[in-house]
C-alpha cells in the first residue's frame, strides 16, 4: 500500500480524479465517468503509443480491442502494474484459447489512489485524526472472441465498474459512497491475404450506463471511445532466422457522441530476432498534457514473458515521475 496522507480535504480532488476525466485523458470538455478506464493497461500496447487496435495474441487485448484475443496461440496469464502520478494501477487477466469454441478470457483491474487520514479541527485548533479512508475505481471485465471466417475475428468484453470510497474510524466529512455500472467493448480485426502481413482493426471501448456516485442528477456518461487502426509487418524473415523483423502501427481514436472534436493520432513500432528480446516505441498524439513519446523492450524465456514501458509526459506538473509499466505473462 502507498503511503498514507493527511488531510481529508484531498478527498475532494480524489474523488473528482476518480470519478471525471482525469490529467491523461483525452480532453472533453465535458465531465466523463469512469475516466480510468482511458488509463492504459498492458506495457506492450503502452510502449507503442497506445497504437493497439490491430494488435493481439496477448492477454492485454482485452483492454485494447477484444477482437484480438482469437490469435491468442496458447491460454496465458498476465500481471500488469503501473505507476502514475496519482496512484497506481494492477490488472490480472487469464485467457484461454480453444481451436473450436474461441477465446474466453477474464481480469480483475484496480486503480487505488491512496490511503489518507481524515482529520478534524482537534482542542489545540490543530488537525487531529480521527479515520482512515480510501478511494479506489475496480473494474470486472469477461471476454470472448473467435474467427468468423478465415482472416476476420470478432471479440466481445462485458465490464462491471466501480467507484467506492472506503472509510474506517469517524468519516466526519468523507462519507462511504458507492457508484457502480456496466458498459461493454467490441471489436472486429481483419488479417489480408497479402505476403506483407497488414492488420485492420476497429474497436468502440466503454458504452454503457453513466455512473452515478451521489445521484442520478450528477451521473456522468462513460468515456467512450472508438478507435481504428493498422498494423504492417514490413519485414518477416523466415521461421528460425535470427535477423530482425519490423513492425509499424498507426491508430486513429476518436470520442464517441463528440463530433465537434478532431480525432487523435497513436503511433507504434517494434522490431527485435524472434519472441526472445522486443523493442518499441510510440508517440500518443493525445488532446491532453499527457501527450508524448513512449518506449519500451520486452523480454521472453520459455514460457515467461517480462515487458516493460516508459511514459514521457511533453508537458510539465503532472507529477514527480513519469509512468512506469511493467507486464509479466506466464504462457502454458
Amino acid at each position: 500500500m502507498r503511503p498514507s496522507r493527511s488531510s481529508a480535504g484531498l478527498f475532494i480532488f480524489f474523488l473528482a480524479l476518480a470519478a471525471t476525466r482525469p490529467a491523461g485523458a483525452q480532453t472533453t470538455g465535458t465531465a466523463e465517468g469512469g475516466a480510468f478506464l482511458l488509463l492504459p493497461v498492458g506495457a506492450r500496447a503502452t510502449a507503442l503509443g497506445q497504437a493497439a487496435a490491430a494488435e493481439g495474441s496477448s492477454t492485454e487485448a482485452l483492454f485494447w480491442n477484444p477482437a484480438g484475443l482469437a490469435s491468442l496461440p496458447r491460454a496465458e496469464l498476465a500481471l500488469h502494474h503501473y505507476t502514475n502520478f496519482f496512484g497506481n494501477g494492477d490488472a490480472v487477466v487469464v485467457a484461454v484459447p480453444s481451436a473450436s469454441l474461441g477465446t474466453f478470457a477474464a481480469s480483475v483491474y484496480v486503480v487505488d489512489y491512496g490511503d489518507f487520514e481524515n482529520t478534524v479541527g482537534g482542542p489545540g485548533g490543530g488537525p487531529e485524526p480521527v479515520g482512515r479512508f480510501t478511494a479506489r475505481n475496480v473494474a470486472l471485465a469477461a471476454g470472448y472472441s473467435t474467427d468468423i471466417v478465415a482472416g476476420i475475428g470478432a471479440g466481445l468484453v462485458y465490464k462491471l465498474l466501480q467507484f467506492r470510497i472506503d472509510c474506517t474510524g469517524q468519516c466526519v466529512n468523507v462519507p462511504s459512497q458507492v457508484g457502480t455500472t456496466h458498459a461493454v467493448d467490441l471489436g472486429v480485426q481483419y488479417v489480408l491475404p497479402t505476403a506483407v502481413r497488414i492488420v485492420i482493426g476497429a474497436t468502440v471501448r466503454n458504452v454503457g450506463f453513466k455512473l452515478q456516485v451521489n445521484n442520478q442528477a450528477q451521473a456522468d456518461p462513460l468515456p467512450t471511445r472508438i478507435q481504428v487502426g493498422v498494423s504492417c509487418g514490413l519485414l518477416r524473415p523466415p521461421p528460425g532466422s535470427d535477423r530482425f523483423d519490423l513492425r509499424l502501427m498507426a491508430d486513429v481514436q476518436g470520442v464517441v457522441g463528440r463530433g465537434e472534436l478532431a480525432p487523435v493520432t497513436l503511433l507504434g513500432a517494434e522490431s527485435g530476432a524472434g519472441d526472445a528480446l522486443r523493442l518499441r516505441a510510440g508517440y500518443a498524439f493525445l488532446d491532453s498534457s499527457a501527450r508524448g513519446p513512449s518506449i519500451g523492450v520486452g523480454l521472453r524465456f520459455g514460457s515467461l514473458a517480462l515487458d516493460l514501458a516508459r511514459v514521457f509526459y511533453e508537458a510539465e506538473g503532472l507529477g514527480e515521475k513519469d509512468p512506469m509499466h511493467v507486464s509479466f505473462r506466464v504462457i502454458f
